[in-house]
């Protein structure tokens, strides 16, 4: 079927992405530093990955090639939730191993790392990735959240791959993706496979980066969706007068999409989980320090105001925490006698005889809709809070407080509420310039990776802040990134997620202006993304990156 497409489609298939000049150079070679460790348990992670542990840091640049230049057999997979780039990155792998050779073949893996596992792929060619190029979405090859872990999905893989005599596969994800990435490597090694594994880093939450690392890809375009729309509320809000405007945003293990679409915009409240957590701030503060802005603005002639709040705020909250903790133990021994009481009321009476004196009233304080979903247990007998709505638990309960506020004659303020979640809409937009280029670097950089025989690697571009020309591209090994957490009750390697930290510039900036943000209408309109024009509109990192780097004193 020919779909019709946009005008943006259509120009957007043209754009070259930029390169790092040692991958554009006719010759080009892998070089190596020392050996390397993880900060921490390193002798734990040295025990389950002997054959990978220790690699060193690979850094492409150019001179003398060192690469094999015979065609190959390569896989790709889009392991886990959609980022804007994706594409990109496959055309990146697909362009670099055909200019190396004309007949090395590509396979995209289906629906995931399923399709690994289950032996699904199709030959991806050039009228196929050119279709797709500087496209947002992961539907060439599509997607899946199946991890490769047991022994015999691990085994499965080692069978197709054979079979297909596969020289490497690309695994594009996140931390969870690249993690098992890297224990997949670590088996083929130790069969003596030849298939080398190659990790992407990708995730619009932001929180797989370190000094390796300086970013993953679809932050930036997400970010700069939600954005625009908090943007779009701002004007809207000044405009009609009347709403406070509760936008909650991706970001469930950290903070980085609310601060940075914080730092784009300047809302009158951004709540960011990391803090909350290192402060042991209680939900009533945080109610309290919600309704203290809305009344001082409401003093001010201001009945309207923008707050963000990430998802998964509730798991950081210290009260709230416990509340569940305790709720769990109760729903773990009367889950079957508590759901056969006739009506909420009794539940709640019962629970309340149950909790602890601090936790009932907690629980007694959240509205109706929220104290049932708490009552409810996923399929690891956990409480799921990610179905709480966390914008309409706040509203809620701010509400309240201000008619408590205004019953005692404290504040005259009018509160009328809204709320919005921004999250699937960022994770397909067209990618940005700058996502378009570090996808399609990405891509190309794992090329090399692959044709240097390395397995067990995540591909790294460094140096973003600089014109695409400076970039340097090599390799990590996934060894060096692990740490060991508590998963599912036993110690599991993983790579550690980069949360939002209280003393790194990003933040430090964001708390030094939230005061002024607050009562003030500090908002910025950063406007819908833009691919055509001045360079310092289309192509221009994210303010987190730039303070991180120290290329950014003003952060606006």
């Amino acid at each position: 079927m020919n779909r019709e497409k946009s005008a943006l489609q259509i120009a957007r298939a043209a754009y070259q992405p930029r390169l790092p000049k040692a991958l554009r150079a006719g010759n080009i070679r892998v070089e190596f530093g020392a050996p390397t460790a993880p900060a921490t348990h390193a002798e734990d992670i040295k025990k389950l990955f002997p054959d990978t542990f220790g690699q060193p840091v690979a850094k492409i640049v150019e001179g003398d090639c060192n690469l094999n230049s015979a065609p190959l057999k390569v896989g790709v997979v889009l392991s886990g939730g959609q980022a804007p780039g994706g594409h990109n990155v496959i055309a990146g792998l697909f362009d670099a191993l055909k200019a190396a050779n004309p007949a090395t073949s590509v396979y995209g893996f289906l629906k995931g790392p399923g399709g690994c596992m289950k032996g699904k792929y199709k030959e991806l060619t050039n009228e196929i990735i050119d279709e797709y190029r500087n496209t947002g979405g992961f539907d060439m090859i599509m997607s899946g959240r199946d991890k490769i872990e047991k022994p015999e999905d691990l085994a499965a893989c080692l069978e197709n791959f054979a079979e297909m005599g596969l020289d490497g596969l690309v695994v594009i994800g996140g931390d969870d993706s690249n993690t098992n990435a890297a224990v997949l490597a670590e088996y083929l090694k130790a069969q003596n496979s030849k298939t080398r594994i190659i990790g992407v880093p990708k995730t619009i939450d932001g929180d797989m980066k370190n000094e390796q690392i300086e970013a993953s890809f679809g932050f930036d375009t997400a970010v700069k969706t939600y954005s625009e729309l908090i943007g779009n509320i701002c004007r809207d809000a000044t405009s009609a007068v009347k709403y406070w405007h509760f936008i909650r945003l991706m970001g469930r293990a950290a903070s980085h999409v609310g601060l940075e679409c914080a730092l784009q915009t300047h809302p009158n409240i951004c709540l960011i989980s990391e803090e909350i957590q290192e402060k042991g701030t209680t939900l009533q503060e945080i109610v309290d320090y919600i309704a203290d802005i809305v009344v001082k603005r409401a003093a001010a002639g201001k009945n309207y105001g923008v707050l963000v709040v990430p998802e998964g705020l509730v798991e950081f909250i210290s009260d709230i925490k416990v509340m569940i903790d305790e709720l769990s133990n109760i729903l773990g021994k009367d889950e079957k006698f508590i759901h056969e009481l006739g009506d909420h009321s009794e539940r709640v009476q019962y629970l309340s005889g149950q909790l602890a004196d601090h936790s009932a009233r907690v629980y007694s304080s959240l509205p109706e809709d929220i104290q049932e979903v708490l009552l409810k247990r996923d399929s690891h007998g956990n409480v799921p809070l990610s179905q709480v709505e966390t914008e309409r638990l706040l509203m809620d309960l701010v509400h309240d407080k201000i008619k408590h506020l205004k019953s005692k004659g404290e504040t005259e303020a009018k509160f009328s509420s809204l709320g919005h979640f921004f999250g699937y809409e960022g994770r397909c937009a067209f990618p940005t310039n700058f996502d378009a280029d570090y996808c399609y670097s990405l891509g190309y950089g794992a090329a090399q990776l692959v044709r240097a025989d390395l397995t067990g690697y995540t591909v790294n571009v460094q140096n973003l802040t600089k014109s695409s020309d400076e970039w340097v591209a090599g390799g990590t090994p996934v060894t060096m990134m692990l740490n060991m957490e508590m998963r599912k009750g036993r110690p599991t390697p993983v790579i550690k997620k980069a949360l939002v930290e209280m003393d790194g510039k990003p933040f430090k900036f964001f708390a030094a202006n939230r005061d002024e943000w607050a009562i003030n209408d500090c908002y910025m309109f950063p406007g819908a993304i833009q691919y055509f024009g001045p360079s310092e509109v289309c192509d221009a990192p994210t303010k987190t990156l730039l303070l991180e780097k120290g290329g950014c004193e003003s952060g606006g």
